[in-house]
């Protein structure tokens, strides 16, 4: 959360900055191309929130989400229309990487083993449409605000969640093979170089099942059910080249 904060204040500042330096130059609409590409690549921080949890019909509380960093890298095009408005598509890969950690208390030791964890790591391909509008537009500065919406499809073959800590074993958890999100973000470029800072929430659950092998599971353990409903939010920050 510091580093976000950072991150907002520095931007805010230089926002600032620019709109100071914008208001004592004219930018010229006609060298505006109509399109254009380019490429980027940076970091991402993923956030499993836990809307459901439960081993047996009963509920798990004090989940706690351990955050690791991931990376991404990504070709987007970019269609400039009037004024300051423009939208982008974008297709990137990322490796989204986190956990979940549940620790063995008094109320839950009848179904935890020891102190649980699942540890997730997500290939994916995504493909999200932006609108985009730019409130500073002076060459060679540039900062615009962007949102829209996201379509991920998770590379099930590269995709891993190891569970530990469950008396269930073999446990194997299924993803839908699609995720939708929302993202919004900011985007600041000097010439022709650029980095943007986004935030990603997603619209449903991602886990479409969580199984186990009941055969080596003991009893009573083997009759107890895992459900578990959860969403990926991500934070990244990327760097790249606009031509």
């Amino acid at each position: 959360m510091k580093r976000t904060a950072f991150i907002l204040m520095a931007s805010l500042l230089l926002a600032t900055n620019l709109q100071g330096q914008s208001r004592g130059s004219r930018r010229d609409a006609s060298r505006d191309p109509l399109v254009n590409v380019g490429v980027k690549a940076g970091f991402n921080s993923s956030m499993f929130f836990i809307d459901h949890l439960s081993v047996g019909g009963q509920e798990l509380d004090d989940i706690q989400n351990n955050y690791k960093v991931g990376y991404f890298g990504a070709f987007f095009c970019r269609f400039n229309l009037k004024k300051h408005h423009y939208l982008q598509t974008e297709i990137s890969y990322n490796v989204s990487k986190g956990s979940i950690s549940v620790a063995s208390t008094a109320d839950n030791r009848d179904i935890l083993q020891y102190n649980a964890l699942v540890k997730t790591s997500i290939h994916s391909i995504d493909l999200p449409v932006l609108y985009g509008y730019k409130f500073v537009d002076a060459r060679p500065y540039g900062m615009a605000f962007f949102l829209g919406p996201k379509v991920s499809y998770n590379w099930r073959k590269h995709c891993k969640n190891e569970y530990s800590g469950f008396y269930q074993q073999d446990i194997t958890e299924k993803l839908h093979p699609f995720c939708y999100s929302a993202v919004v973000g900011l985007a600041v470029n000097v010439s022709n170089i650029f980095f943007d800072f986004r935030y990603e929430a997603a619209l449903h659950n991602m886990v479409k099942s969580v199984t186990f092998d009941k055969n080596a599971t003991e009893s009573p353990y083997c009759d107890q059910d895992i459900s578990l409903n959860r969403r990926k939010n991500v934070l990244s920050f990327s760097l790249g080249v606009i031509f």
